[in-house]
């Protein structure tokens, strides 16, 4: 894949929805933005829809993305905030379709494991990590934009010719093969630190 594309990384909340962009170019991806959608102080729930589509399709038409993954909601104990979480997420595809762009989906753990080499890494963890790959100066005072930026980068580590060949890149648990890291950290030196 060495044509230059734009990914969108998206972390869908409720409260706090995080994004991050990246641009790939000669297989190095690069820092290009990422914030946050705040919506905290809006209590009605179609408002907080509204302004998530409104928003992502702002960042669409904005970045023009030529992929967009999002972090599939995790099944939690609490089913209305799985079923808040599962339309904030509606919205943010609804929006990410209006540019043709395709989107992905990607389980929360296997963006930390993707990222940090640990399923359970904090925030803080992932933050630091992504950060250094992408050479990004000052971490954000709200993570949720790091936790973006993270999901853009899990799905060009996943869409790597060296890694997608033991690995699909979708969210059905399918498992990397322990070679394939190897020869990808021997054929990248530069990403070791």
């Amino acid at each position: 894949m060495s044509k230059e594309r734009v990914i969108l990384g998206i972390d869908p909340g409720t409260n706090i929805m995080g994004w991050g962009i990246i641009k790939i170019k000669s297989s190095t991806p690069t820092f290009i933005s990422m914030g946050i959608i705040d919506l905290r102080k809006d209590t009605d729930p179609y408002n907080k829809l509204s302004k998530i589509y409104k928003e992502i399709r702002n960042l669409v038409e904005a970045y023009s993305p030529d992929e967009i993954a999002l972090e599939s909601p995790f099944c939690g104990k609490n089913i209305q905030s799985m079923h808040k979480l599962g339309r904030a997420q509606g919205a943010a595809i609804a929006a990410s379709l209006t540019n043709d762009a395709q989107v992905f989906e990607y389980a929360p753990r296997k963006i930390k494991l993707s990222i940090t080499g640990k399923g359970s890494a904090s925030k803080e963890q992932v933050a630091a990590i992504v950060s250094n790959i992408l050479s990004v100066k000052s971490l954000p005072v709200k993570l949720d934009a790091t936790d973006g930026l993270a999901v853009a980068l899990c799905h060009y580590l996943s869409s790597c010719s060296v890694i997608n060949s033991n690995y699909s890149g979708s969210s059905n648990g399918s498992k990397r093969s322990k070679s394939s890291w190897s020869k990808f950290l021997e054929n990248n030196p530069e990403r070791i630190k």
